[in-house]
């Protein structure tokens, strides 16, 4: 059987692809311009993908589709996530509405690539935010006026093997038929079933596991005084950070995550404990950048550049997609075209 094609829009480090070749797409074309993750994204997929490292403002789709020897319409699956900082709730303050970022506007270039293209099936996955966003009703009305059946919502990438509590606003299509989401996996997958296996960092040659942390011995004192399995220490105003002081959110910090439950959700703040619930279980640190890329159901040999430092890797880490979550969605929408179920 031939495998369905897909191009990615925004692929950023590659979570997105690497989700849809593990539910069997080939991945023919793929679109960024940030320069950091697209080396993340040569790193894992040079071989099979041609990048465009570009502003997807500047791509035209068609010239896309002549290079990848594809004609309108034979295209299985366009996917992408559109650059979301401008409605995550940390930049809305927990507002409902997005704030002003350009970046808002890039969810129209996926409605300008479909309607070039005119793919079999549509995928598009973004903060939660989105759903409130005026820029949905306008693309969710363009794109059934190109003849897509949609359906739309927020999902918890843990109810779909993603060993993290991870809400994700999700917007599948199929051209002319109805679509559904993909079924929850029948359990939620753990920290322990995911991380417990590694060895210490010390003993690692894995440059993400063994990259080591500084802390001052406050920090250290303060790490060691917090209880094993998912303990949590609320400080007091004169031990929280000057940051932390002016805002009334972020109480969720300096927390160990719990071995049999999955993790938060990891950010880019992952390896900075004062960024949310990013200590061990167990260990008096916090979780390694291998160990962030596994939570977010990354294949153990994914790679991440480090030659900006460890905390812009976290930054990559924490931005993907979780590829698991994206596999199952992309399997289900596979089946549909398949057969039409």
């Amino acid at each position: 059987m031939t495998r369905p094609t897909a191009i990615d829009l925004f692929c950023g480090a590659g979570g997105l692809t690497q989700g849809l070749k593990q539910a069997k797409f080939r991945v023919l074309g793929a679109v960024d311009n940030a320069p950091l993750a697209v080396k993340a994204y040569r790193m894992n997929h040079r071989r099979s993908t041609r990048l465009w490292e570009e502003d997807i403002r500047k791509v035209s789709p068609l010239e896309m589709a002549a290079a990848l020897d594809l004609r309108v319409g034979e295209l299985d699956l366009l996917a992408g996530c559109p650059p979301c900082q401008g409605f995550s709730s940390l930049r809305t303050k927990h507002q409902r509405t997005s704030v002003e970022d350009e970046r808002n506007d890039l969810v129209a270039e996926f409605a300008r690539f479909a309607e070039a293209l005119r793919p079999r099936a549509l995928m598009m996955e973004n903060v939660p935010g989105l759903a409130n966003d005026a820029r949905l009703a306008a693309l969710l009305s363009h794109l059934r006026r190109l003849g897509y059946e949609l359906e739309h919502g927020v999902l918890d990438a843990a109810d779909y093997g993603v060993p993290q509590r991870r809400r994700r606003f999700v917007l599948l299509g199929v051209l002319g038929r109805s679509v559904s989401f993909a079924e929850p996996a029948p359990r939620r997958r753990t920290v322990r079933q995911t991380i417990a296996r590694l060895a210490s960092p010390e003993h690692s040659d894995d440059p993400l596991h063994n990259h080591g942390e500084t802390r001052s011995e406050t920090v250290r004192r303060r790490i060691a005084e917090i209880p094993p399995e998912g303990g949590l220490r609320l400080l007091g105003a004169d031990r929280q950070l000057p940051c932390h002081r002016r805002t009334n959110g972020f109480y969720d910090v300096y927390g160990r995550m719990a071995w049999d439950e999955p993790a938060p959700t990891i950010t880019g703040g992952c390896i900075n404990p004062s960024k949310g619930r990013f200590l061990h279980p167990d260990q008096p640190r916090a979780v390694t950048l291998r160990e962030a890329a596994l939570l977010q159901s990354f294949p153990p040999r994914y790679r991440f550049p480090l030659d900006r430092g460890k905390y812009r890797a976290a930054d990559l880490i924490g931005n993907a997609l979780p590829p698991r979550f994206v596999e199952r969605q992309a399997a289900h929408l596979a089946t549909v075209l398949q057969t039409g179920a």
